[in-house]
């Protein structure tokens, strides 16, 4: 029996077959190795398994027993995990598949997003790919929240494995012949209007699915979060002021698809399908309102960022962005009246700027001082604070 120790535990690594065969060797070898290690929680990295027997299954049992804590088993092979799922043994232990490597050598780009990559890997199959420094867990909970939302009636693309691709993760989408939004502008200008109205009616029908899942986190807290961490660099008056903007929203239970703009939108047999829902929550429907609000309207008219930079970051011509917010709130808001229209935006602004301090600090690991003064002072002094003290009132 092969072992080694990482993380405060046992890896005990099984041979290629448990059977009646040698399932009382490989039994007492696991129980040697526990006991030579005392103060270590075993666990099983299942590379080499390729079969297990009820046998084998039974020695899983024995050590679940003697460890008395739900053990982890991962690098599972389809075979050995169907084996395992069909004998309830996946409710029992933490079972995690292997991982299927891939490869994107050669495929298109169809997407991209500022932390992962939309690849075409055959004629019916995508993959996000992420970038190295996102981890399997995050990848993972993407791909559950995916699923999740597609059981509660989100168009969103169905998601299959999580994959690993060199040093990074993804998530595997079944999509035909697709294109994503950002893409069909590029080409064809002239639908924005058209696109850009469906999009809105689309953001408003998923506002109208409340959601009862602990798996999708509350937006508010997620803001209220965030300025807890800054309130070591605000002033009293500068922190009560943002907690008390964000706590005059309704509680609410709409499901928010969180970065709802057009590189994340596919059209597939004129249906829009998603295929982002990394960042989707629950909560009153103008936090979501404000992320495509920040896409269209304040990223091209405020960031730093040249004008080359912004249409990349947009996936379509940055003289487009203005016209395709207008198109979303004529189908959002049902109205196609300019003026309405502007007056819509500016009430939106300071949720806007809330939801750039909060990307701003969500994005950044660094928290030191001196990182963190001259961002409070550009997005909560000069941007944030200033849209909420020159608000109209309550938007919704």
């Amino acid at each position: 029996m092969k072992t080694t120790e990482k993380n405060g535990k046992l890896i005990l690594i099984p041979p290629e077959r448990i059977d009646t065969t040698n399932a009382p060797d490989v039994e007492k070898e696991i129980m040697d190795a526990i006991a030579a290690h005392p103060g270590l929680t075993p666990a099983f990295d299942m590379t080499e398994l390729q079969y297990i027997s009820s046998a084998g299954l039974r020695v899983l049992m024995k050590v679940r027993k003697l460890a008395n804590v739900e053990l982890d088993a991962y690098n599972v092979s389809s075979d050995v995990y169907e084996i395992m799922q069909t004998t309830g043994f996946t409710d029992l232990l933490n079972v995690k598949k292997k991982i299927r490597e891939i490869s994107v050598e050669g495929c298109p780009v169809i997407g991209e997003g500022g932390f992962s990559k939309v690849y075409r890997i055959d004629p019916e199959t995508i993959v996000k790919i992420y970038r190295k420094e996102v981890g399997q867990a995050f990848v993972e909970k993407e791909r559950n929240l995916s699923q999740k939302a597609f059981i509660y009636g989100v168009p969103t693309a169905i998601s299959y494995d999580v994959v690993s691709c060199g040093e990074s993760f993804g998530v595997v989408y079944e999509l035909l012949n697709t294109e994503t939004v950002a893409e069909i502008i590029s080409g064809n200008p002239e639908r924005i209007p058209e696109l850009g109205f469906r999009m809105g009616k689309l953001l408003k029908e998923m506002h109208g699915i409340e959601v009862d899942d602990d798996i999708f986190p509350d937006k508010k807290q997620r803001y209220f979060k965030v300025i807890e961490e800054m309130k070591p660099f605000l002033e009293e008056d500068e922190y009560q002021t943002m907690i008390r903007f964000v706590s005059d929203v309704p509680d609410q239970k709409s499901f928010l698809h969180g970065d709802f703009h057009a590189k994340n939108i596919m059209l597939q047999d004129n249906e829009f399908l998603l295929i982002d829902i990394g960042d989707s929550s629950v909560g009153h429907p103008i936090f979501d309102v404000a992320t495509s609000f920040l896409a269209f309207v304040l990223l091209p008219k405020v960031s730093a960022r040249t004008a080359e930079q912004k249409s990349e970051l947009l996936g379509f011509p940055i003289e487009y962005a203005e016209q395709m917010w207008g198109a979303i709130v004529s189908g959002y808001f049902d109205t196609r009246d300019p003026a309405e229209i502007g007056k819509i935006s500016q009430k939106i602004l300071p949720f806007g700027f809330l939801q750039m301090t909060y990307q701003s600090m969500m994005y950044s690991a660094d928290r030191s001082e001196e990182t963190m003064r001259p961002r409070i002072d550009h997005h909560v002094r000069g941007q944030l604070l200033p849209a909420i003290r020159n608000s109209e009132g309550v938007f919704f």
